[in-house]
């Protein structure tokens, strides 16, 4: 009997994997994204939507991202055509007043479907490609949009927030409009999500118009020129190289599953184990760095993900990125950390969950995010162990960080303590992410006594409810992550530069349509 093979995606690059010595899926993956790259310039270049028609970008990003999904995925793919289209039907065909809670049941109920029938094919000893990664992004663009057409096409102006207001769909997408958000070359292996209305700005060419600079020091007022994106997707691709070496390096070097490995538990001091924990959990994070830093890239290349222009007059291309390495890796709480990686699932679940729901906000952010990652246990061990230790952060925070800003001296103790206890606190929780089974993430705790569960619940048991800066009212920059917050338009010297577009302020809704 022949070997099953190792992918159920295309095996053309299987001399190379085997040359390489990597994984066919991963070796699948890197040249369809460095193929969406150089396809990325060339949406950009000639296909721009001065030379090309909305249906001619939406068609072929279509086309290409489909043709990427079946060559890496194989057969698995049609489960993304079939999430795709029975959304769409849904939102089509309900009723307006429930879209949103229909087709928010049927993308993540079809998701987890998907994610136990693969668990399971996989523990029964079938190759088994992970194809929930793609599914994961989809359906957070699905639900994102089927509760934006619920605020634009039901909700009153003066129940939603700005967010909302902006994001605000007043008509149904046509079929291609909304395969194509789904399924475009760009984001079909590794995201990012975004929102419909950037998007179909993107492909109509709008996304730049209304950005103006005045009172440009000197320079000329006015509209500004179509910015280009080459130094974003240089420094991003630069940054991909150097994660890659961190990756290769690091992760094989310090794997996570030692830390649950009982011969390494029995021999090594706690203070020792708590150090490897530390710098396995760090060796991990490249391989995040590079896939989610090279699809930033590759959005960039094609022109989407343009944000304005920082007080220096500079152009900004973080609409869609996904993480900020230099704030994670110098985060000093928890919610510095969260707001910065996985930034667009954290907006996904902020605007779907954490703004909507009428009680208990932080536990049912949590449990979602735990559940559209997947059925693995230490998924939930993670996301269980994450709900106090964010709570212990917040109440640590607000009782003492006031008593550390009277001098430089305190205030760089304070941030070091911060800094080291916010990186371990986070190696300790997402570790048994890594983990994955229910017995190998109990053996870890246990071996830490599970110091951090304790530590955390004390602080939230005993420490008084204060909060830094009173609540502000739902759409408040209060409630707004850094990567979110409104830009500042007035620099010192009277500046005003990234003026934002028309299209993003709140304007009256026009009349309610069906299907273009």
């Amino acid at each position: 009997m022949d070997a099953p093979l190792p992918t159920t995606g295309s095996t053309v690059l299987l001399p190379l994997s085997n040359k390489l010595n990597m994984p066919i899926d991963q070796v699948n993956f890197v040249m369809c994204q460095l193929l969406a790259l150089a396809m990325a310039f060339f949406f950009r270049l000639y296909l721009h939507p001065r030379a090309a028609s909305e249906r001619v970008r939406h068609g072929l990003a279509t086309l290409l991202g489909s043709y990427f999904a079946i060559f890496c995925f194989g057969w698995y793919a049609t489960h993304f055509f079939v999430q795709v289209i029975a959304s769409y039907a849904i939102i089509v065909l309900v009723d307006t007043r429930n879209v949103h809670k229909y087709t928010f049941i049927f993308a993540m109920g079809y998701l987890t479907v998907c994610q136990i029938s693969r668990v399971y094919i996989f523990t029964s000893g079938v190759f088994s490609t992970d194809f929930s990664g793609p599914m994961m992004v989809m359906t957070q663009k699905i639900t994102s949009l089927a509760f934006e057409i619920h605020d634009g096409m039901i909700k009153e102006d003066q129940d939603l927030t700005v967010e909302q207001r902006r994001l605000a769909s007043r008509r149904l997408p046509t079929l291609l409009q909304f395969l194509s958000f789904n399924l475009n070359f760009l984001s079909i292996l590794a995201g990012p999500s975004s929102s419909f209305k950037d998007y179909t700005a993107f492909i109509e060419g709008s996304h730049y118009k209304g950005w103006e600079r005045s009172g440009a020091c000197g320079r000329e007022n006015g509209p500004l020129h179509e910015p280009s994106p080459a130094a974003a997707v240089t420094s991003k691709l630069l940054m991909v190289l150097l994660s890659l070496v961190f990756y290769l390096t690091l992760s094989k070097a310090f794997p996570v599953s030692l830390n649950a490995d009982e011969a390494f538990i029995a021999s090594a001091p706690l203070h020792a184990r708590l150090c490897y924990l530390y710098v396995s959990c760090q060796g991990g994070r490249p391989k995040y760095y590079f896939a989610w830093t090279l699809a930033d890239a590759i959005n960039n290349a094609a022109g989407f993900g343009f944000n304005g222009y920082d007080k220096n007059g500079r152009s900004k291309w973080d609409l869609v990125s996904n993480l900020n390495i230099w704030n994670i890796e110098t985060a000093t709480s928890f919610k510095m950390f969260i707001d910065n990686w996985n930034i667009q699932t954290a907006l996904w679940l902020k605007r779907v969950c954490y703004e909507r729901a009428a009680q208990h906000r932080t536990v049912a952010t949590f449990v979602l995010s735990a559940v559209w990652h997947g059925v693995y246990p230490g998924y939930y061990f993670t996301f269980l162990t994450g709900i106090p230790m964010t709570m212990a952060a917040r109440a640590v925070r607000n009782n003492f960080r006031h008593l550390f800003l009277g001098s430089r001296g305190l205030k760089v103790a304070y941030d070091v303590v911060t800094w080291a206890s916010t990186q371990m606190g986070i190696a300790y929780t997402v570790a048994p992410f890594v983990l994955l089974a229910t017995e190998p993430t109990l053996r870890f705790y246990s071996s830490m006594y599970f110091h951090f569960h304790l530590l955390s619940l004390m602080a939230v048991l005993l420490l008084p409810s204060r909060r830094s800066s009173p609540k502000g009212s739902a759409g408040s920059e209060n409630d707004v992550t850094p990567h979110q917050k409104p830009l500042n338009n007035n620099c010192s010297n009277g500046c005003n530069f990234g003026v934002p577009p028309a299209s993003r302020l709140p304007v009256p809704p026009p009349p309610r349509a069906k299907i273009e």
